[in-house]
């Protein structure tokens, strides 16, 4: 695995010949596209899932529009009230069928044609809440570099690392279930960087393992990830076959300056 341009985890040749595409359940977005206008648990209950998964791009994208912390909180918690309620998934065919580009046009019309209606109301008035954790949301934003780019490109920023920060989360309760997290601890660093460089024989000596068996462990460790990767942005695709082309643009995005 080699590392792109600002250090998030990339796929080297060797490594991208040598996977195999996994068989795909049907993804959460694929259920709730075809759920269309229905109202079903399944089809809700995946789209909450995305929901709680993926807020805070937007929750960026809108306090990047200059709307303030309080309003900005507002906005993100009735468009998604308002999409569950409403169904706009209905509109989703039209977006290519990914759960990114889907959710920031959403979005973008939401600010447009509804900003007006939502500050006439009492704060959260008459909105069910969704379980978002708003409150941390500004912590993070106020941790964020400053940037040129546009709204549009900061949310795609936020969510290209959002979902490897999901991918990884996963990847370390696998360990952890298996009680190797303190394995995954030390060898998580080697997800990003060239193998030849990697300190293999440092990483040996601090688990007391043979270093070829350090490096089987590594090889395991990144096979997983990617993976665990492909699935998880398979979750957010209508059709699985596009996987590659999403990989492709996620790192486009991370490389940019």
């Amino acid at each position: 695995m080699s590392t792109s341009t600002n250090g998030a985890p990339g796929f080297s040749d060797s490594a991208a010949g040598e996977y195999q595409h996994p068989v795909f359940a049907t993804t959460h977005w694929s259920v709730v596209l075809k759920a269309g206008q229905s109202d079903t648990t399944h089809a809700r209950d995946a789209l909450a899932r995305l929901c709680q998964t993926y807020w805070y791009p937007l929750y960026a994208y809108v306090r990047r529009r200059d709307h303030s912390v309080h309003d900005a909180q507002d906005l993100t918690q009735a468009f998604f009230a308002r999409l569950l309620e409403r169904h706009w998934v209905s509109d989703a065919k039209q977006e290519r069928g990914r759960f990114r580009t889907f959710l920031l046009t959403a979005m973008s019309r939401f600010l447009s044609d509804e900003w007006d209606k939502l500050r006439a109301q009492k704060r959260g008035g008459g909105i069910p809440l969704l379980p978002l954790q708003l409150d941390t949301g500004e912590t993070r934003y106020g941790h964020e570099p400053a940037d040129n780019s546009t709204p549009e490109q900061y949310f795609e920023r936020r969510w290209a690392l959002t979902l490897l920060d999901t991918v990884l989360q996963r990847l370390r309760g696998e360990y952890d279930r298996e009680g190797k997290g303190a394995l995954f601890a030390a060898l998580h660093p080697t997800l990003v960087g060239d193998r030849e460089l990697q300190p293999y024989a440092k990483l040996a000596d601090g688990l007391g393992m043979q270093e070829g068996a350090v490096k089987v462990a590594v090889h395991r460790l990144r096979k997983r990830y990617r993976q665990l990767l492909r699935e998880e942005i398979g979750e957010t695709m209508a059709e699985s076959e596009d996987i590659d082309e999403e990989l492709r643009h996620l790192f486009a995005v991370l490389a940019r300056r």
